[in-house]
């Protein structure tokens, strides 16, 4: 998955930035219009569905690049070895409405088997200060592991420990997770931090099909 910062511009009206998409990865992407739900769309050729209202979206189609623009929420690319890709916009309501783990159901409905996943940057516990509700409903489904302070000690949402659990029990593996904190990162755009109404891009694509396949 590659994970494009400040460095490489504003990314939040995808609709105008053609010319620097092509720049990163030179082909159509399929980008979404994203709602902190869990809808998840199969891409069926490269660049479909764009704009469609989605959090997710899925694709064993060679060509096809799949985009997810955030802000401090966890982007997370998904591949297996048959070939099939995903890429989510995971905030903490989308994971509480179980985008995740549709996302890894709607792949293995296209022949994905062992599915594995990158957590890219996003905001770290320590930033992120949240209401103890809200923290409960989270924790309720995905174990209190999720749960952490902040920096002054307050309640805080462990978001890329809540992905990791998400993914565990759709039966995905993360093998990857960013270090990289949004709030306090240069490179990054961040909503919480600074109140940026920019966005960074994370692109998951294919550009051939699986060994064996022809």
């Amino acid at each position: 998955m590659l994970c494009a910062g400040r460095h490489s511009g504003d990314f939040s009206d995808p609709a105008l930035t053609g010319p620097a998409s092509r720049r990163l990865v030179d082909l159509p992407w399929t980008w979404l219009q994203q709602v902190h739900g869990a809808d998840v769309v199969v891409v069926k050729e490269p660049g479909a569905c764009s704009g469609e209202e989605a959090d997710a979206a899925i694709t064993a189609c060679a060509g096809a690049a799949l985009a997810v623009f955030t802000a401090d929420c966890a982007p997370v690319g998904l591949a297996s070895p048959e070939g099939v890709i995903g890429a989510i916009h995971a905030g903490w309501r989308g994971l509480v409405l179980g985008v995740v783990g549709a996302a890894v159901a709607a792949m293995r409905s296209l022949g994905a088997g062992d599915v594995v996943a990158a957590i890219g940057p996003c905001i770290k516990p320590h930033a992120y200060g949240f209401s103890r509700a809200d923290l409960e409903r989270v924790a309720a489904l995905l174990g209190r592991g999720v749960l952490a302070v902040d920096s002054t000690g307050r309640p805080a949402l462990d978001l890329p420990a809540a992905v990791r659990a998400a993914l565990s029990q759709s039966g995905a593996r993360t093998l990857a997770s960013a270090d990289a904190c949004t709030h306090c990162s240069a490179n990054h755009w961040s909503w919480r931090a600074r109140g940026d109404r920019q966005r960074q891009a994370n692109v998951v694509w294919r550009t051939s099909l699986p060994a064996g396949e022809s």
